[in-house]
């Protein structure tokens, strides 16, 4: 009976668009929106299935691993040819700004943004209407980018002091100088990074992942054949004292180029794509590109308070002789583990969220987001449990050259063993921030965005009491941690509102995650007893892992796929009828798996060939703020 009032609802979609819109406040749908809305299901297909949101996140993680893997080789080579000196410190700090500045200016909001707006103007105009809304947006984000360019230009000899400050005479003054000429070489990046993202969100939009994750790779890259050039010529080792100003400038150009190869390839991708991100005049007189900019203006502290977040580590980090490279190498497992994992999925389920909110349409959101959810914990779990057992033999092989001395490993260690937990906790706030942005709601990240700031400062001021080599550095991420948590509890909470009554999680797929995790813990453990029984070499130590790291995802697979075939997962079969939008809340029929069981019954007056109207459910519009 379901079923067929479900197919039988599929004939009314198109004359039943022009109904009501209940909820958003912006009165009757009009012809142009009943041709979107369709436009949107057409666009969807195949890939409105809970299999394309996995599809996606594993074309999202494979990429994105070898991004992660290449964006943690270059922290590697940067810490094994300059070592832990307070050169590599100047470098590592300085050659980060313009991406700091970036993330302040725009940065990842950019992308949870432009995606949203991308898929609207899709489904209202097609290809060409994104690529106008698009490149109108471009046009005034570039002239912004280049101002900030500019400005940091300026800037260059004030912050280079903030970063330098704590290094002894008589080094300091060169070292201020090192650091100034550095950031005037890199300021340009700035621009290109913008660029980049813009033609990130593009192919996002347009639902084509790969080149998107694996550009960042070349950067990386690009950024290791620089070092490598460098320490030819002028020799591996120095410190402030010994290097030459040359050297600085090498690097500043060479890094600023590895960027401009990364930001040409994502045009490249989104030229693919079919959207084009050539920048436009006119943002003024175009309500979608003007809506879009706007709210990333509001949506600046998203991405500003994770800069300053990062800033600030970053100086108190710099108190300790290769304390910044430690801090980066965290930053760069952090990144990779939450991008392959939790954070893969919400990129990959942005769009999917964005189709849901244009549709009006609460349970298909409720929908995605829960299958989101269960995705990015199935595959952070791993990661989770893996990186907590084994972080002393994970430092033990990334420590290479200067990071070997003294007590560098064991603060790796502890590191990477709060990283393990940071990385799950991470990708599940982002999560939620994509989805509140997806409903077109930037309070809520704003608001999660100023918790997690002020956690993470708290905490983080506090570890300058700890002693220098001490614990100093596992406080500062620990301060990340604390920061995620806040955050995630913050944007979560919110999104919970919106949703009801729509459940946030499933009670069931949490008891398989659990039990797929315990039956993974007997393999980690034995794992762990063997490394630490033989104590191997660094060659044979990495082998071991990665044998123990596939063993153990063997019994926790099982238990997934068990789970399916046994039945007690039984809304893994997706009907045919899900992608149907239901006409009220109490006759309208669930969204196949991931559906709220409070909604899992339909109408009683449903019969084959009825037709259920499309209308949007209450409080899905877009959010005022």
């Amino acid at each position: 009976m379901c079923a067929a009032a479900g197919t039988a609802g599929t004939a009314g979609t198109a004359g039943a668009a022009g109904g009501g819109r209940g909820g958003d406040g912006r009165g009757g749908d009009d012809g142009q929106l009943a041709v979107g809305r369709l436009k949107i299901e057409s666009m969807s297909g195949e890939r409105g299935r809970p299999g394309s949101t996995a599809r996606s996140s594993v074309i999202v993680a494979g990429w994105t691993l070898v991004s992660r893997v290449a964006g943690l080789l270059r922290v590697l080579v940067i810490g094994a040819l300059l070592g832990a000196t307070y050169f590599s410190n100047v470098f590592q700090a300085g050659y980060l700004l313009p991406n700091s500045v970036f993330t302040v200016m725009a940065g990842p909001v950019l992308g949870m943004v432009v995606v949203p707006a991308v898929v609207r103007s899709l489904s209202a105009g097609g290809p060409d209407r994104a690529s106008e809304v698009l490149g109108k947006v471009a046009g005034r984000l570039l002239a912004v980018a280049g101002l900030s360019a500019v400005g940091l230009a300026l800037l260059s000899p004030a912050l280079a002091w903030t970063l330098v400050f704590q290094i002894p005479e008589p080094d300091r003054v060169r070292a201020w100088l090192l650091c100034t000429v550095l950031i005037l070489f890199v300021a340009p990046q700035v621009v290109l990074y913008t660029l980049a993202e813009l033609g990130v969100a593009a192919q996002q939009g347009r639902q084509r992942f790969a080149l998107a994750a694996a550009a960042p790779a070349v950067e990386s890259l690009g950024t290791i054949l620089t070092l490598v050039v460098t320490v030819a010529i002028f020799g591996g080792g120095r410190d402030i004292g010994q290097a030459p100003l040359s050297m600085m400038v090498l690097l500043g150009v060479g890094t600023t180029g590895s960027v401009l190869l990364h930001a040409a390839l994502q045009c490249y991708g989104a030229l693919r794509a079919g959207v084009s991100p050539r920048p436009r005049r006119g943002w003024r007189d175009d309500p979608n590109a003007r809506d879009a900019l706007r709210r990333i203006a509001r949506s600046i502290p998203v991405a500003a308070c994770p800069a300053v977040t990062s800033y600030g580590l970053t100086v108190v980090a710099a108190t300790i002789p290769g304390g910044v490279l430690l801090l980066q190498l965290s930053y760069q497992v952090f990144y990779a583990l939450s991008f392959v994992g939790a954070r893969a999925v919400s990129m990959a389920a942005l769009p999917g969220l964005a189709e849901a909110v244009a549709l009006g349409d609460r349970r298909r959101f409720g929908t995605a987001w829960r299958q989101g959810v269960y995705y990015a914990v199935i595959a952070g779990m791993p990661l989770l449990c893996l990186l907590a057992v084994f972080a002393r033999p994970t430092a033990d092989i990334l420590a290479n050259g200067g990071l070997r001395e003294g007590g560098m490993i064991g603060e790796l260690a502890g590191c990477l063993a709060v990283v393990a937990f940071a990385q799950l906790v991470g990708g599940l706030h982002d999560y939620g921030q994509q989805a509140l942005f997806a409903r077109f709601d930037d309070k809520g990240p704003r608001l999660a965005s100023f918790v997690a700031l002020g956690t993470t400062v708290a905490v983080g001021a506090s570890t300058v009491l700890l002693p220098v080599h001490g614990g100093r550095l596992t406080g500062l991420v620990v301060a990340i941690l604390a920061g995620e948590v806040a955050g995630g509890v913050t944007a979560l909470s919110r999104l919970r509102r919106a949703m009801h009554p729509e459940a946030l999680y499933d009670r069931r797929h949490a008891l398989t995650v659990v039990a797929a995790t315990a039956a993974m813990l007997p393999v980690i453990a034995l794992g762990w007893w063997v490394v630490t029984v033989l104590a191997p070499a660094r060659g044979a130590e990495l082998g071991l892992l990665i044998v123990c790291g596939l063993l153990a995802l063997v019994p926790f697979g099982l238990v997934l796929v068990l789970v399916t075939v046994a039945g007690t997962d039984r809304w893994r079969r997706r009907p045919a009828t899900a992608s149907v939008v239901p006409g009220t809340l109490e006759n309208g029929l669930p969204a196949g798996r991931w559906a709220s069981r409070a909604h899992r019954r339909c109408s009683p007056h449903a019969t084959p060939g009825d037709s259920t109207p499309m209308t949007s459910s209450p409080g899905m519009g877009p959010v005022s703020n």
